[in-house]
């Protein structure tokens, strides 16, 4: 089955793009996608950010990112094919994408510079530690510029309100997006 993907605000407002059916992804729902940007949206303007885009898929959130007038967008994810799909859509859109091949936490360990907004939707079958991993190396990398945001997708079944740099989470539907900062 093709995955269908719908921008739902910017430039790019109602397009539809078709992805291919052969991707090892779990695409963020539409619902969960809205609701994630109503929150950033009311934080503070999307135009003119730098965006990271971890565990990246089909490029789901990037598009959505780049629609709204991000400035960059890096996208990593291991995936070949995921990666070419991504390159096609932001040549096709004309969106400031950059993509990366290659596993996160090599990315992370390896990369600088700072990042107005980093997105990871790892596979839900990633465990606590790995995840909390995660985001402690994105703040030890210091990696988020200031007032950045880390917004980390995930299953309801996890809690991270006893990390140090944790804010909130918002659950819609079964995901949740915990909020760092």
């Amino acid at each position: 089955m093709h995955q269908s993907i719908r921008i739902i605000s910017g430039r790019h407002k109602g397009r539809k793009i078709r992805g291919p059916k052969n991707l090892p992804v779990r695409p963020t729902t539409d619902f969960a996608k809205e609701g994630l940007f109503n929150i950033l949206h009311h934080s503070g303007g999307l135009f003119g950010a730098r965006v990271l885009d971890l565990f990246s898929g089909t490029g789901n959130i990037a598009y959505e990112f780049g629609s709204r007038g991000a400035e960059r967008i890096d996208c990593v994810d291991q995936n070949r094919g995921c990666i070419k799909f991504i390159e096609q859509t932001a040549q096709l859109l004309e969106l400031p994408i950059h993509c990366f091949q290659g596993a996160v936490k090599k990315f992370l360990e390896q990369h600088s510079g700072t990042y107005d907004f980093i997105f990871a939707d790892p596979p839900y079958a990633l465990e606590q530690e790995e995840l909390l991993n995660l985001v402690s190396t994105i703040f030890e990398r210091q990696l988020l510029a200031e007032n950045g945001q880390l917004i980390l997708e995930h299953d309801k079944d996890r809690d991270f309100s006893e990390h140090e740099h944790w804010l909130h989470s918002r659950k819609f539907g079964g995901s949740v997006f915990s909020f760092f900062e």
